[in-house]
């Protein structure tokens, strides 16, 4: 029996289900990248362009703990969403039991790692010396943060394999306007600098993860185990982690690509790594439809799946083809054009250096923006029939892309080949994971016919 915060995508129009379920997600990735941005609005106007750098020196970093985290929780999830799609409930409440311990232990271990090694982490990114301490607390603030991180997305993660999109968008809006509103008391009122933008960040998602507890609690019991089905069982946890650790490495790879990038560009100075962070910003702005629909395509895909519906996942794949494809080549020509004016956002009177290091960024990105379309969509389906070993082999072609252009052609054509990296990168994944996936897709189909 479904209840108004499940939500079955087996039945019905695949293209409006996915856009329909889509919305809430977009919604609410806007609303933390618009965070994001503020933050990043405060810190550079109020706090000046060191004091930006210092906050996006380890952005990468973060960008691989998050990445990881997201990825992992997605993961967790897909069981749940096959065995939700299928009708087994009892099965998939045991799923969520070994995903709430795996996901314990896992915010434990990250926390630990990260807090004592965050030191090493800053040397080995070539931090300048003139944000380093700046950095350093920001960065460690934020790993202590990772067990609300984790929170969220495993709840939201479980929200959504069971159709429901709306709420998690709904606390993750709260929580930003919160976040923006602490940003300004924390920096402008208690003058805590960047720390107190790192604890405006970890208080927010310690609101939005919470939120979605006493949701589940109180509103979504399906998704609540019953003691019976508390029992701790091997082979439901080797299931979980054959499909949540996959993913997780094959976002972190991703994640460790874009690291040793920033890590090159680092060494170029702080001029240049304002110029970044401001660009990068707006980037993962754009990015927020591609992660939607992504993540709304792979409850669809999961879901059909697991009733055995390959008609409709084929359907719901072609039928998103073309709206990713449209929004990617609309998205490239903002950055072409408009690049430079939005980075001027970020920095009151910057100095025309960084200016121009972040329009240059943007302007490169657009002209093969439109290729993440193919990426996306390849790797959520993918990823969603249980094939997450071949999706994290697209992370390594990209972690592989970007490192090798970073090593090789930074050091010999600096800041040019940093705007060039992250699309050699793209392209390589999409050559291998568009195969892949095509032939999966056909293989699948003729079984089931």
């Amino acid at each position: 029996m479904r209840s108004a915060s499940t939500k079955d995508m087996t039945t019905g129009r695949p293209l409006a289900l996915i856009t329909r379920f889509m919305i809430p997600l977009l919604l609410g990735n806007l609303f933390q990248q618009t965070y994001n941005i503020i933050d990043a609005i405060v810190v550079g106007r109020m706090l000046g362009a060191e004091a930006l750098s210092s906050v996006g020196v380890s952005s990468s970093v973060q960008l691989l703990v998050l990445q990881f985290c997201i990825g992992s929780c997605a993961g967790f999830a897909i069981p749940v969403a096959q065995q939700f799609g299928a009708g087994d409930h009892k099965s998939m409440r045991r799923y969520i039991y070994h995903s709430v311990l795996l996901t314990t232990g896992m915010a434990f271990t990250m926390t630990l790692l990260t807090a004592l090694l965050c030191h090493k982490i800053m040397d080995l990114l070539h931090t300048p010396g003139n944000i380093y301490d700046d950095a350093y607390r920001y960065l460690f603030i934020i790993f202590l943060g990772i067990p609300f991180t984790i929170l969220y997305n495993m709840l939201s993660a479980l929200l959504r394999a069971v159709g429901n999109s709306k709420m998690p968008f709904v606390f993750l809006a709260v929580s930003t306007i919160l976040n923006v509103f602490l940003d300004f008391f924390c920096i402008a009122v208690l003058q805590w600098g960047v720390a107190g933008a790192a604890i405006a960040t970890i208080a927010s998602q310690a609101l939005s993860g919470f939120a979605c507890l006493i949701y589940i609690l109180k509103r979504a019991r399906i998704l609540i185990p019953e003691k019976k089905e508390c029992t701790f069982d091997g082979d439901i946890a080797g299931k979980l982690l054959g499909v949540g650790l996959p993913m997780g490495i094959q976002y972190s790879f991703v994640a460790i690509g874009i690291m040793v990038m920033q890590t090159y560009n680092n060494t170029l100075g702080s001029n240049y790594v304002a110029g970044f962070t401001a660009a990068t910003k707006i980037k993962q702005f754009l990015l927020c439809p591609y992660d939607a629909f992504g993540t709304a395509l792979a409850t669809f895909v999961s879901q059909n799946y697991g009733a055995g519906r390959m008609d409709r996942v084929k359907k719901g794949f072609a039928d998103s083809f073309a709206l990713f494809l449209g929004y990617g080549i609309a998205a490239g020509c903002v950055m072409i054009f408009l690049g430079r004016p939005l980075s001027s956002l970020f920095l009151e009177n910057a100095d025309a250096v960084i200016l121009d290091a972040a329009a240059q960024y943007l302007r490169a990105m657009g002209y093969l923006f439109w290729i993440l379309a193919l990426l996306n969509i390849c790797r959520f389906t993918t990823q969603a029939l249980g094939f997450s070993g071949r999706a994290v082999f697209s992370g390594v072609t990209e972690m592989v892309a970007r490192v090798l252009v970073s090593m090789t052609f930074v050091p010999r054509f600096g800041y040019t080949a940093v705007c060039w990296t992250d699309q050699c990168a793209w392209v390589t994944a999409t050559i291998y994971i568009t195969t892949v996936c095509l032939l999966l897709l056909r293989k699948m189909n003729r079984a089931g016919s």
